[in-house]
């Protein structure tokens, strides 16, 4: 009779069991089949060579089988931001715009800006509104207004008013504003990159704390943002050197008027070598300014790729769609994949927004 106790309770508590079991199974079937849902990559974009290509290309070399495999810490794709995923068209760079706002316009600085500065900050205006030609070497020109600019600022009080401005509606569209104005086709790659293991890094010729503040909405840490850098000090350091001084807690650190580096063409890479240690696999830019960037990848010890943006849909943006053609082949003819913002964009900056013709208050 023990015995036969013994048989039923082993019976019954292997049947809780099961049924414990297959519970357990009917929720983790459940999950699977919650986890196993494809994600769906690319929806702004259209069926393109160039969206084929980069498919193709993290296919295989995220492919362990592949002889073209690259391992993760290998996967660095750089990206220029003007022009590559942030508008540059409103109407010229962000950080043109932002130096005649601060020169000409702000009421805490224009009456104090040192006549070269404003000599800079009228140029950049007399291009926007009248057409005339900027100088020669009108980037190193305005890199070194722009350090002067901005001199004495803190990095925290430089971020907000770099946000403050952003806050300001894009001059040339509705809709949107200048921190809004990011191509959303292109933070698809960002997106789906991430989800492939690759580390991506922003390497652009805009100021480094410019590109922070703009970029810090979409997600890119601060620590893969490169860019034109100027020299920076603690806030009670006066001349003394950085190697002879010794900072106390409550300081800050200040922007000064000395410009490092203007972090375009040869420079990016440069850079890119001295920040990143690895040769990018992966690069995207719009203009000359980034050739030497695709080139260093595309000689690299792993497969690689580079694209090229052309601003050529003058009906969703402002652009100079007969020069854009002549860049696309010629972009084509150094071997870089092109991508066409009007044929390859479902959308550019998103829903909502329209061109409307460019408005200037009175001088």
């Amino acid at each position: 009779m023990f015995t036969r106790k013994i048989y039923y309770w082993v019976m019954a508590a292997t049947f809780v069991c099961s049924l414990s079991v297959l519970t357990s199974c009917s929720k983790d079937d459940d999950n699977n089949t919650a986890s196993q849902t494809t994600k769906e990559y690319f929806t702004q974009w259209n069926q393109c060579e160039a969206l084929t290509a980069l498919k193709n290309y993290v296919t295989d070399v995220t492919n362990p089988n592949s002889p073209n495999f690259i391992k993760e810490e290998d996967r660095i794709a750089t990206f220029d931001m003007d022009g590559t995923f942030v508008g540059e068209l409103y109407p010229t760079y962000f950080e043109y715009n932002l130096l005649e706002y601060r020169v000409l316009d702000d009421p805490t600085y224009k009456d104090i800006a040192p006549d070269d500065v404003k000599e800079t900050a009228q140029d950049i205006r007399d291009f926007v509104r009248s057409g005339k030609k900027l100088p020669s070497q009108f980037d190193m020109k305005h890199a070194y207004a722009a350090a002067k600019a901005y001199s004495g600022m803190t990095i925290a009080e430089f971020d907000t008013y770099v946000k403050n401005y952003a806050a300001k509606p894009a001059n040339g569209f509705s809709g949107m504003t200048y921190g809004q104005a990011f191509f959303k086709p292109m933070l698809e790659v960002f997106d789906y990159l991430k989800d492939n293991g690759f580390t991506y890094y922003v390497v652009s010729g805009s100021d480094r704390f410019i590109c922070r503040a703009l970029t810090e909405s979409i997600g890119i840490p601060s620590n893969r943002v490169i860019g034109m850098d100027v020299k920076l000090k603690s806030s009670s350091q006066g001349t003394e050197a950085g190697v002879n001084y010794t900072m106390g807690r409550e300081e800050d650190i200040l922007r000064t008027d000395e410009l490092i580096i203007k972090n375009l063409k040869t420079n990016k890479v440069l850079q890119i070598s001295q920040e990143i240690g690895k040769v990018p696999v992966l690069t995207f830019g719009n203009s000359g300014g980034d050739c030497s960037m695709h080139n260093y990848a595309l000689s690299g010890p792993h497969k690689s790729a580079a694209f090229m943006l052309i601003a050529d849909d003058d009906v969703r943006d402002h652009a100079n769609r007969e020069k854009a053609l002549t860049l696309g082949q010629q972009w084509r003819d150094s071997g870089y994949y092109v991508i066409s913002m009007r044929d390859d964009f479902k959308t550019i900056y998103g829903d909502g927004v329209q061109v409307t013709n460019f408005t200037f208050p009175a001088e």
